[in-house]
């Protein structure tokens, strides 16, 4: 299975100046720990890294420090995730057929659910890791009254990985590029263009980090986790 990790972002909610996902997290950078998942996940065979090419050098410092044990390409990200992602599709290997997208600041998945993830997609054209909502979830107007309550029962939190049939996520991507789409993730693709997306079971752990409360849990996490 082909994955493509965009890492692009900045850190400005994390008070950064530089890529978020360069910033330590029990000594490592935070990159590192999305890519070791990803190292670890028997289902993987190949690994994208898209960027900005001012962070490739400290991307090919993180790359030396583990045991690459699988083809892995830096690709030059676009000014957007959307763009990105595009990119990364552009490049992908002739024989992906499925694609997982998984976003490096969601450092804490695990192998196991890289490994499920993959294995679902075969079954289905597109799917996206998601917990259920435990909260009561209020949506409001731009004046910040409250308009409506919706059912929590029918309310999923995305994460990512999200899987995809290769080539109709390139005609999504296509398409929306044409009519200037802007959307947050790659399902959100997939549902304009009118193609089911599966929820798949994530994790609770799989939080991204945004934030600099999310560092502290990030590490809490690990640190259980024995690292």
């Amino acid at each position: 299975m082909h994955l493509l990790i965009p890492a692009a972002g900045m850190g400005r909610r994390m008070g950064s100046p530089r890529n978020k996902l360069l910033l330590k997290l029990r000594g490592k950078p935070l990159l590192t720990w999305t890519i070791l998942a990803a190292m670890q996940a028997e289902a993987i065979s190949w690994i994208g890294i898209i960027g900005q090419p001012e962070d490739f050098h400290d991307f090919q410092e993180i790359l030396a420090d583990i045991n690459t044990i699988k083809p892995v390409q830096l690709i030059v990200g676009g000014s957007t995730r959307q763009q990105s992602v595009y990119n990364g599709l552009e490049v992908l290997p002739l024989e992906a057929e499925r694609v997982l997208i998984h976003d490096g600041a969601r450092c804490l998945i695990t192998p196991e659910l890289f490994n499920r993830c993959a294995n679902a997609i075969l079954d289905c054209q597109g799917l996206i890791a998601a917990v259920a909502v435990k909260d009561t979830i209020k949506q409001v107007d731009y004046s910040g009254l409250v308009v409506k309550t919706p059912d929590r029962t029918h309310l999923w939190a995305a994460q990512t990985p999200q899987a995809f049939d290769a080539k109709l996520l390139r005609e999504c991507h296509e398409k929306g590029k044409q009519l200037n789409w802007e959307v947050t993730d790659d399902a959100a693709l997939f549902e304009l263009c009118g193609l089911p997306v599966r929820i798949f079971q994530g994790e609770e752990t799989n939080l991204k980090v945004t934030t600099p409360a999310d560092l502290y849990f990030a590490e809490a996490i690990l640190q259980q986790r024995g690292y």
